[in-house]
Parts: structure tokens; C-alpha cells; sequence
């Protein structure tokens, strides 16, 4: 139970809870019990038991008071007779009748203030828990986001807290039956201690049979947690990938891939609900036994020749003891979810305890300006033995223009997501005015940079929130940030302007558009540094011919470093590297780099001249 230990720590204030619950469970309990030992006295008028209301001789009175159930018991006794004596029995039985109906009334009203009590402590704490796991989500290091399927950080997310919601319920049912277990257990034991003595030593053994079961679906859980994971994979997959699914007649393919995952997962559920449903008819099978066995034990003590239990109380004690069972069976119904609940709280927990490779150092500074130049000493890095940057050297000076060349996969784009953190060096560091990076705060680092990328990264929201993304700014200032990325035309063509909801990643705009509401975007921001990775390579030549003049724009005054297919952008850079296998194999300008006969980046140069 240390995991739901740890899991009710982090979702809220659990004690505040408890207190004011367990006062409400209390009185549910207590008028719960009135209700059901009021047939007692009910039974013995209707059985005309006359012996049972005799007043003694010294009446009890309320100055004799005492909080013991025996007193309790003779006095209401004594008051019924009374009643009986003076106004016959059908005023004491509508005397009965009314504390019945009240002690029901009330009893529901406290069951219905306990329900809400434990779906709002249920509803806040999964909510707190969403929050923790987002919150987590976004502090990760994009190597950890990069090496682990989204879909099943989603799955984690989603159905696996679900499963945690259902398990909270679970928990409640631990903490509210006990308590009326302890009630009525009191009672059974008061009217017959060895019949009560034989019922606990029969129900430890209902609880060792649905241990077992417990413990085999907990193992059980826990793979179809990662079963359902892989089935949110494929679906993702699928979805986000349609366009080459169907251009390639692949549906067969992706549905085969699909429904093995599916079959997986339908085998795994019915190991997990076989083992589920055994709990609650083991249980019942189990209570319908007790029963018979009390009802056996109970009439051979009513109808011995010195009872200590009379037929109404034995009555009595029967309907309790099927009050008991309900809780009982309700806390081995609830084992298979809490099981469950584990299982998933274990793969939350994993992600929770997920440690980020890129944080920030203790008491860091902040990077107030940039003034001077951007130095990579050295610098390796290795994607796990995959060595990818062997020992890279170059300035970039404040205002300059460093563009990245070269054949795919030798390293430009993890040079461009060394300069925010994005990652860090194995060996070597990246300095800004001659300090470590890795001494300043990452919010004051990326606050000084503006990001481009080949692929647009654009939210489900309005075009509006797209470009301001999070800053506090104006309509004006959005305005003006998209005029100068040449977006302001087509967003007035849209159907609500600024107000536009861009659908799924962008999907109601073309890719130029998307491109030129990414530059908006950093124009908006207005860093010190630019970053544009392959920022037109994937449009065609009109909508590049835009991009590439609001990307001019953007440029204007600041530190860029741009990585590049179409040589033609770059030709105006302050400096060029041209990158093969992790190394810097040529450097300098465009004129420098042309006038090298055999030179790597003349030949590419040619090559893009020959294909247009």
C-alpha cells in the first residue's frame, strides 16, 4: 500500500478529508444500526412477547442515564410498555414505525453527504494528478520525449489515470466500511458473543481466497496497461500518418498491425475479468454458506431450554449479519480495481520519477544580455553509442550569420538544439560571452532565442494564439508581427481572421502559411538569437519566395544560425560549415567555399544549379 500512500500525498489534503468523512460515515452508520435493531422490539409486539415490555418495579428514569446498551435497551423497553399499557399496542407499534422511518430518512441523508464527500475528494485529487503529470511532462528533456513512444506517455496520461480514478473510489470503500463493519460487528457481538465468535473465524477464510486472486491480477493489470499503450500507438500512428497510409493502399497492412494489438489486448482482458468475476461470487457463495451454517447454529440456541438469544433477536442478528456481508463483498469487489489501480499508479509513478538529463544547476544564473558571441569548444555528443558531433569548434559573433551545410544526418540539427539546451554535450562546452550554458537558467537562456523549424509546430487554437503563443501582448502587436511575416493578407482571407481556429497541427492552412505563423511568431518574441532549421525546405517556390523575404525580415539586427538545403538562402552569410559525419570538413564564406576546386560545398552548390 506505499504506493497509494505516496499517490494520496501528492493529490491533496487527504486528512482534511478524512476527519469531516469519517464523522459523516459515523452517523450514517449509527442511524443505519437504529434502523435495523428496531425490528427487535417490532417483532416481539407483532409475536405478542408481552414479557419483553414488563416496566420493573423501579422504573428507569433519564437521571439514571448511562451510555451502555444495556440501559439503552431496558429503558426504550420500558417506554414502549408503558405506551402499550396506557394506549394499547397500536400506538407503540406507529411509535416504532415512526423511529424506523426516521432513522431511515436520515440514514440516507447521510449517505447521500458522504457519496458527494468522496467524489469530490476523488474528482480534485485525479485533477491534481493530471496536473502533476503534465506539469512532469513538460519539465522532461526532449531525449526522454524522443526515446519513449508518445502514445504511451499518453496511455499514462489518460488511461492510466482513469484507472487511477476508478481505484480512488476503491480506497473511499476502505474507509467507510470498516466503520460499519465495526458497528455492526459491536452489535452482533452484544447479541450473541458465540455466534459472533463463529462468524470471525470463518471470514478469514473468504479473505485469503480473494487474496490470491488479487495478487495474480495485479500482474495481470499491469500488461494490459502496456498492451493498451501500444493499441494508443498504432491508432496515433495511423491517424497522424493517413495521408501515406491510403497513398499507399496500406490499409490492410496498418488494420493487420492493428488488430494484433487488439487481439492482444481482448486476450489480456479476459485473463484479467476471469480472474475479476471469481471475486464477487466467491464471496457471495461464501455468505450464502455463512448464513446457513448461523441460521443452524442460531435455532439450536433459540430453541435450547435456557436461550440466551430470543427468535427476535436471532432475527435481528441474521439481518446484520447480512448488513455485514454487504461491505464485505463490496471491499472484495473493489480488490480487482484496486489491483488495477496499482498497476496503473505504478507505470504513472515511472513516469513521475522520470529524471530530466537537462536541468537547471543549483541557485543558476540568468542571462540578462547577450553582447558579445555564441563559442562551441570541442564539442561531442553521441545519441547513446551513436557518436554524432566529433569535437565541433566555431564563433558565432553577435549580428553574424553562421549557416549549417551538408549531407542529411551529419549532425546540423543536433548543433541547432545544443544552443537552447535542447540537449547537452557529452564532452566540450557551448559558451555564451565565454560562460557555460549550462550556468544560466533555462528560462532566461530561451528567453533570448526564436526557433523556425522545417516542420511547423502549430496548436488546434485560434491564429491569434498561435502567434502570441503564451505572451502578454495586443492585437496590434500580433497585427504587425504577421504584416512583416508577410502572413496578415491570408489571415484576412480566413473565415474569422485572427479568430480562426487552425484545426489539428495547423491542418485548415497550407504549409507556407504554417510557416510564415511560425515566423510571426519569432518576430512577435523579437530574441537576440534566431534559429532556423531547414525553415523553407519543404515549400514550394512561391510560398518559399514569401517565407524567405519575412525570414529576411526577422533576420534583420540579430544573431542568426540557419541550417539550410537551398544553398541560394544562405549565400549572404557572415560564415558557412559545411558538416559531414559529425565533423567541420569546410569553412567560410560563400565566395571562399566556391573557390575551392574539389570543395564539398562547391559540388553541392552545383548540384542544386543543375537540378533547377
Amino acid at each position: 500500500m506505499k504506493i497509494y500512500q505516496r499517490l494520496i500525498k501528492i493529490t491533496g489534503n487527504f486528512s482534511g478529508f478524512m476527519i469531516p468523512y469519517i464523522a459523516v460515515t459515523l452517523l450514517m452508520s449509527l442511524f443505519s444500526l437504529l434502523n435495523f435493531t428496531m425490528m427487535i422490539p417490532l417483532l416481539d409486539m407483532l409475536f405478542n412477547s408481552e414479557t419483553s415490555f414488563e416496566i420493573p418495579e423501579t422504573p428507569l428514569t433519564l437521571d439514571q442515564f448511562q451510555f451502555d446498551v444495556t440501559f439503552l435497551k431496558d429503558y426504550m423497553y420500558q417506554e414502549f410498555g408503558t405506551l402499550m399499557l396506557e394506549h394499547g399496542k397500536l400506538s407503540a407499534l406507529m411509535l416504532i414505525c415512526g423511529f424506523t422511518i426516521i432513522a431511515s430518512f436520515a440514514t440516507n441523508i447521510f449517505r447521500y453527504i458522504e457519496r458527494r464527500m468522496a467524489e469530490a475528494y476523488r474528482r480534485n485529487a485525479v485533477a491534481n494528478l493530471r496536473t502533476k503529470i503534465f506539469k512532469k511532462v513538460l519539465s522532461l528533456d526532449i531525449g526522454y520525449l524522443t526515446n519513449n513512444r508518445k502514445s504511451d506517455i499518453i496511455a499514462r496520461s489518460t488511461t492510466d489515470v482513469g484507472e487511477t480514478e476508478v481505484a480512488f473510489g476503491s480506497i473511499v470503500t476502505f474507509i467507510k466500511d470498516p466503520v460499519m463493519l465495526i458497528f455492526f460487528f459491536g452489535t452482533l457481538v452484544y447479541l450473541s458473543p458465540k455466534m459472533t465468535l463463529f462468524v470471525f473465524m470463518i471470514l478469514p477464510l473468504s479473505g485469503i481466497s480473494i487474496g490470491l486472486i488479487s495478487r495474480k491480477l495485479r500482474s495481470v493489470s499491469h500488461n494490459l496497461q502496456e498492451i493498451t499503450g501500444n493499441l494508443l500507438g498504432v491508432l496515433d500512428e495511423t491517424i497522424v500518418g493517413m495521408r501515406v497510409v491510403k497513398g499507399f493502399n496500406a490499409d490492410k497492412y496498418v488494420s493487420k498491425s492493428f488488430e494484433k494489438s487488439n487481439q492482444g489486448y481482448v486476450q489480456e482482458y479476459t485473463k484479467f475479468a476471469s480472474k475479476r468475476e471469481l471475486a464477487s461470487p466467491l464471496s457471495e457463495a461464501m455468505g450464502v454458506m455463512f448464513v446457513g451454517v448461523l441460521l443452524y447454529l442460531g435455532g439450536t440456541i433459540v430453541l435450547s431450554d435456557d436461550p440466551s438469544l430470543s427468535a427476535s433477536e436471532f432475527m435481528a442478528y441474521l439481518v446484520l449479519f447480512t448488513q455485514v456481508l454487504n461491505p464485505v463483498k463490496a471491499i472484495s469487489g473493489n480488490i480487482s480495481s484496486i489491483q488495477r489501480g496499482i498497476a496503473a499508479t505504478e507505470r504513472i509513478f515511472e513516469l513521475l520519477d522520470a529524471e530530466s538529463k537537462i536541468k537547471d544547476k543549483e541557485n543558476p544564473k540568468t542571462l540578462n544580455t547577450f553582447d558579445k558571441e555564441i563559442t562551441f569548444e570541442n564539442v561531442r555528443f553521441a545519441y547513446e553509442d551513436n557518436d554524432v558531433l566529433k569535437g565541433i569548434n566555431f564563433n558565432l559573433k553577435k549580428g553574424q550569420m553562421l549557416a549549417l551545410v551538408g549531407p542529411s544526418g551529419g549532425g546540423k540539427s543536433t548543433i541547432a538544439d545544443l544552443i537552447p539546451r535542447f540537449y547537452d554535450p557529452r564532452d566540450g562546452k557551448v559558451l555564451i560571452d565565454g560562460h557555460d550554458i549550462k550556468d544560466y537558467s533555462l528560462n532566461s537562456l530561451r528567453e533570448h532565442m526564436g526557433i523556425v523549424t522545417q516542420e511547423s509546430i502549430l496548436f488546434n487554437d485560434t491564429i491569434y494564439n498561435n502567434i502570441a503563443f503564451g505572451a502578454e501582448t495586443t492585437l496590434e502587436e500580433v497585427i504587425k508581427a504577421a504584416k512583416i511575416a508577410n502572413a496578415h493578407e491570408f489571415i484576412e482571407k480566413t473565415d474569422n481572421g485572427y479568430e480562426t481556429i487552425i484545426g489539428d497541427r495547423g491542418s485548415k492552412l497550407s504549409g507556407g502559411q504554417r510557416q510564415r505563423l511560425s515566423i510571426a511568431r519569432a518576430i512577435l518574441k523579437n530574441p537576440e538569437i534566431l534559429i532556423l532549421d531547414e525553415a523553407t525546405s519543404a515549400l514550394d517556390t512561391e510560398s518559399e519566395k514569401l517565407v524567405q523575404d519575412a525570414i529576411q525580415h526577422l533576420m534583420k539586427g540579430r544573431t542568426v544560425l540557419v541550417i539550410a538545403h537551398r544553398l541560394s538562402t544562405i549565400q549572404e552569410a557572415d560564415n558557412i560549415l559545411v558538416i559531414k559525419e559529425g565533423n567541420v570538413i569546410e569553412e567560410g564564406t560563400h565566395i571562399d567555399l566556391m573557390s575551392k576546386e574539389d570543395g564539398v560545398y562547391k559540388k553541392l552548390q552545383e548540384m542544386q544549379e543543375y537540378t533547377q
